[in-house]
This record gives C-alpha cells, sequence and structure tokens, in this order.
C-alpha cells in the first residue's frame, strides 16, 4: 500500500484564521484534500478531527505534517506523548518549523538526526509550555496586586481563555496580529485588554 502524507492544521477558535498553515501546507506541496482542519483549543486531547486523523486516517508507513510542535498539544507532557505515539505506530511526524524537518541523512546516520531531533523537540515543548505557565502566573500576581490595592473586581471581570491569550500573544509577537486584533478575538475592548496584559506583565 502507497504511503500517504496528511497534513493537520488548528487554531484555538471559531474567530482564527487556518490560511498562513493552510499556504505553508501548499507552499509543501499538499493537496488540499489531505489537509485536515481544526478550530479548538489545544489544552486538551479532545479534538474530533484530529482524533479522526491520528486512528483512523493514518497508516504505518505515513507521514503527518504540522505547522509547529504546539500544533499537537499545549502542554510538553502532551507534545511528547503524541510523538511518542506516532513513532510506536511507525507514523513519520514533520514538523515544518523545526529546520530539520525536511534532511534526510545518509544511510547509517540518521541516529544523528534522531538525536538532534529531540533535542529540539524538548527544547522548543518546553518553551511552548512555559510560555503558557507564564501567562497564568502573572495572572495570578495581578490578581493578587490588584487586591491589595482594592481594585479587584473579581466576578465582575471578564473570563478569559488563557490558551487562546497565550496564542494570540505569541501572533503578536511575531507581527501577525495587532492589540485590537487580540481584543477582538476575545471579546473585549481595547482598554480592556491593556489591563489584561498589564496584570499579566506583557
Amino acid at each position: 500500500m502507497t504511503s500517504k502524507t496528511f497534513y493537520y492544521a488548528r487554531v484555538s477558535s471559531a474567530s482564527q484564521n487556518l490560511s498562513r498553515q493552510i499556504e505553508a501546507f501548499k507552499a509543501d506541496g499538499a493537496d488540499e484534500r489531505d489537509i485536515i482542519t481544526e478550530k479548538r483549543s489545544g489544552k486538551d486531547m479532545d479534538r474530533p478531527e484530529y482524533q479522526a486523523l491520528k486512528k483512523h486516517m493514518l497508516r504505518s508507513g505515513d507521514t503527518l505534517v504540522v505547522m509547529s510542535l504546539d500544533r499537537l498539544g499545549r502542554s510538553k507532557k502532551a507534545i511528547k506523548d503524541e510523538l511518542e505515539y506516532f513513532k510506536n505506530h511507525d507514523i513519520r511526524v514533520r514538523i515544518l518549523d523545526i529546520p530539520t524537518s525536511n534532511f534526510k541523512p545518509e544511510p547509517g546516520q540518521e541516529w544523528i538526526l534522531d538525536m538532534v531531533n529531540n533535542i529540539l523537540v524538548e527544547v522548543l515543548a518546553s518553551q511552548a509550555e512555559q510560555e503558557r505557565l507564564t501567562i497564568r502566573k502573572r495572572q495570578a500576581e495581578g490578581i493578587a496586586i490588584a487586591k491589595a490595592e482594592g481594585k479587584y473586581k473579581g466576578g465582575k471581570q471578564k473570563e478569559i481563555d488563557e490558551d487562546k491569550l497565550s496564542a494570540l500573544y505569541e501572533e503578536y509577537r511575531n507581527h501577525k496580529i495587532s492589540k485590537t486584533g487580540i481584543a477582538k478575538e476575545l471579546g473585549v475592548s481595547r482598554p480592556t485588554l491593556d489591563k489584561i496584559l498589564d496584570r499579566r506583565g506583557l
């Protein structure tokens, strides 16, 4: 049976755009029929399209392509668990944001690529998790300060999806979205967004 390549694109909410990932896949040679898309948070693995791809479409010898490691999951453990699953099922995973993803070693030298990729995965997965934890820590610190100053409004404050905020702020850092755009995605005013970011030290 001929091996296939599937592409998986994900954003955290229905209002976010998948076009950047899809265009990168097409530039990689993807057939549109083989691109699976999903608008779902990466905070857990309960993602219908991803699970269908993982359990029913991918077969031994196939390749899964994603834009970045955090498309597989939000925590370091989740990312490593997914990579381990694919390795055990003889499914190759290519991460377009990892520079070694297209490198083909000489026969007998595959261990070098595995070693380099293992290091990169460890570093990038740790970075993705740390960014999420840092946002949550700054949120808690900001609330504590607001309470001490008698400015905390408690239940009156709009609840923010921290995973979504983290993803949007990363896009902002990479000049892919403006602060006004972030505010619109979160459903808050621009001044409120500034307060949210200030409380988190961002």
